[in-house]
């Protein structure tokens, strides 16, 4: 074959792989990797810094298919560059148990950055990425040394750049100048309902340079060299995000449904399968056919383990010349802790009347000191969210070294960009909003939990207890709708004690994201039992005889009802066990023999204390005190009162279910 004619045979087996793959599975999405194959190829066998024998390494170029409908692309190009995804995960395609599910997933396919699908994601993910090479770089490189330089590449599609996600994302990369980022936009104008013309009409590359990125329009998606030189220009530009317009045809090469929705989220069928490998001059006898020479061409792991050694040799010498901050940069890498990660912590007050979030603001404040991976901020509540330490920078165009982000008001891009910060590596991401604004980032937040990444979302303000901002800004169904999302911890701590070791919890666990559930208002301290925390639930007012007649179990701010009430309902000669049940999720997590300790399955008479809605305590209470409405607007006290959260609205109902009456 001449240069030109295996150029062609590999980008035409790119292709064939996923038209053959989706074939057999009978579903999946053969139009985008059909169209985008050509600057996909020279990409990844030219551009990008990777080695498939080792997908984790540090200073990789990092790849985010954002449109992940289109996920055999990705699959076709693992498989033809050298990783662990042999032929029988290509013909497993969206198969039970297979490592080539419908769209990508992290975790599961070895060169998979990220979880996309879900459109807009990766494109948010990817801004965190970039920001992380940014950050990091700027911590830790030096004059004479550079040892985080990678580049973060995408391909985007149409529906991405709708998303309302992918507006907030890079606006925020262009602010802040992340000359690493470098997307491709897979500019095909199909979607599933037809042409793009139906719903979308917006000047994309004015639209980007308004937000300050490089924009590099008109390119043709079947000339590779000019997919060469827009590459080569966007690495060039240092200061500024780039997005190379690459125009495609969607379904190229299919006779009869290029440039149809038609080509979008079906196969081609078995005759226009034909039709289409005839027309590029493949073999039609074979599926999933890889010409030898395509296979010996695309294969990039002796280049990648030549670049790796590289940076090893660089990384053997900034060692030597830095040793203190190389030991730094490990620790990071590993998500390794300090010893004395909790001394700061350690010496906070847990005594006095404070409000949860003040609490938090207090934790988080001692664990900078000690935890040097953490990187957050908060949606332009920094001040109501208590996110920013007393010591942080912020992270800005001109220091990037900075650990606090100002993400404005983009509540969902924050999350997401979160988790490109969580999946870069070396740092780990916290985030702060309203309760009530979790529904604008509960995408990102579902996939931070799907993909298992240790996120740390900051949610204030709680419920009723916000008070005058009235029934938008209270939280009455929020709270609940969280524990529904498998892998996902929600913690709400009744006091300063709870909230400091609410923040252990969340900074030790590394196998899913946290969210921390906070008051406007202050409360009482009412625990001393700092640790049980971790357990979800633990017993914190004791029944005066061996068994308890009734048991209130209470969370948050309604706690102290619980608590005030125990020796009133004592008094009246009906022993009481109060039960803090700070976590859901934590307490499940619980051997059944400690379960049984706490609520014991011979008490049946619970009360189940909590602002929010009672939907779901059935499984731990016989009668619920709870919100099943909206709130109003008043000051927080005046609701709690209005809407019959007190210690003698407790009394009255766990009377009621401990004698029947």
């Amino acid at each position: 074959m001449t240069a030109i004619q295996l150029e062609e045979a590999c980008i035409n087996t790119i292709r064939m792989l996923a038209v053959d793959a989706v074939e057999r599975a009978r579903s999946g999405h053969p139009g985008m990797p059909m169209g985008a194959a050509p600057m996909a190829y020279v990409l990844w066998t030219e551009v990008m810094r990777h080695n498939p024998a080792d997908p984790t390494w540090f200073n990789r170029d990092r790849f985010v298919l954002s449109a992940g409908h289109g996920s055999m692309l990705l699959y076709a190009l693992l498989h033809l560059t050298g990783y662990d995804l042999p032929m029988e995960e290509i013909k497993n395609f969206r198969q039970w148990g297979s490592k080539t599910p419908g769209h990508p997933e992290y975790g599961v396919t070895p060169g998979v950055e990220t979880t996309t699908g879900p459109l807009g994601q990766g494109f948010a993910n990817g801004v965190g990425m970039a920001m992380a090479e940014a950050h990091l770089a700027a911590r830790f490189n030096r004059e004479d040394a550079t040892i985080i330089d990678h580049c973060t590449y995408g391909i985007v599609s149409d529906g991405d750049l709708m998303e309302g996600i992918s507006h907030e994302a890079a606006s925020l990369a262009g602010h802040l100048g992340l000359g690493k980022l470098i997307y491709l936009w897979d500019d095909n104008r199909v979607t599933i309902d037809g042409s793009t013309d139906l719903a979308f009409s917006e000047d994309i590359p004015g639209r980007f340079a308004a937000y300050g990125w490089q924009v590099i329009p008109g390119i043709d998606g079947t000339d590779t060299q000019a997919v060469r030189q827009a590459l080569d220009e966007a690495r060039a530009c240092i200061d500024q995000p780039s997005l190379l317009c690459v125009r495609t045809t969607i379904g190229h090469g299919s006779p009869n449904k290029a440039n149809t929705a038609a080509a979008h989220g079906a196969p081609l069928g078995a005759e226009e399968v034909t039709l289409t490998k005839q027309a590029q001059g493949w073999r039609t006898d074979l599926s999933f056919h890889v010409p030898t020479e395509v296979q010996s061409a695309m294969d990039c792991t002796l280049f990648g383990a030549q670049q790796q050694s590289e940076w090893v040799s660089r990384r053997a010498a900034y060692e030597r010349a830095y040793p203190e901050a190389a030991a730094d940069l490990d620790a990071l890498c590993k998500s390794t802790l300090p010893a004395d990660w909790t001394a700061e912590l350690d010496r906070l007050p847990v005594d006095k009347a404070i409000a949860t979030r003040a609490a938090s603001g207090q934790a988080l404040d001692a664990l900078l000191k000690k935890v040097t991976g953490l990187i957050g901020g908060s949606a332009d509540l920094t001040g109501s969210n208590k996110t920013r330490g007393g010591t942080q920078i912020d992270l800005q165009r001109k220091n990037l070294s900075g650990t606090y982000v100002r993400y404005g008001v983009r509540e969902h891009a924050m999350a997401a960009i979160s988790n490109g910060l969580a999946l870069h590596g070396g740092l780990r991401p916290y985030c702060g909003t309203f309760l009530v604004f979790s529904d604008y980032l509960r995408p990102a937040l579902r996939l931070s939990a799907l993909m298992e990444i240790p996120v740390i979302y900051v949610f204030t303000h709680d419920s009723i207890g916000t008070g005058e901002d009235g029934p938008t800004h209270q939280g009455v169904e929020h709270v609940m709708s969280l524990r529904a999302i498998p892998n996902l911890v929600v913690i709400r701590p009744a006091d300063a004690n709870e909230t400091q070791y609410a923040w252990q919890e969340a900074i030790t666990r590394a196998d899913g994201p946290t969210a921390l559930i906070l008051t406007r208002q202050g409360l009482p301290s009412l625990t001393a039992k700092f640790k049980e925390v971790a357990r979800g639930a633990y017993v914190i007012v004791k029944e005066s005889t061996r068994e308890p007649q009734v048991i209130l179990i209470g969370t948050g701010s309604e706690l102290q009802y619980a608590v005030a009430a125990a020796p009133v309902l004592e008094s009246a000669g009906i022993p009481t066990r109060v039960v803090s049940m700070p976590s859901w999720e934590l307490f499940a997590a619980q051997t059944e023999a400690y379960r049984e300790k706490v609520l014991p399955r011979a008490v049946s008479a619970r009360v189940a204390v909590e602002a929010g809605t009672s939907l779901g305590w059935d499984r731990y209470a016989s009668h619920m005190i709870c919100m099943d409405q909206f709130g109003a607007s008043a000051p927080g006290k005046v609701l709690f009162e209005q809407f019959g959260f007190s210690t003698e609205r407790v009394v009255e109902v766990a009377r009621r279910a401990a004698t029947g009456m």
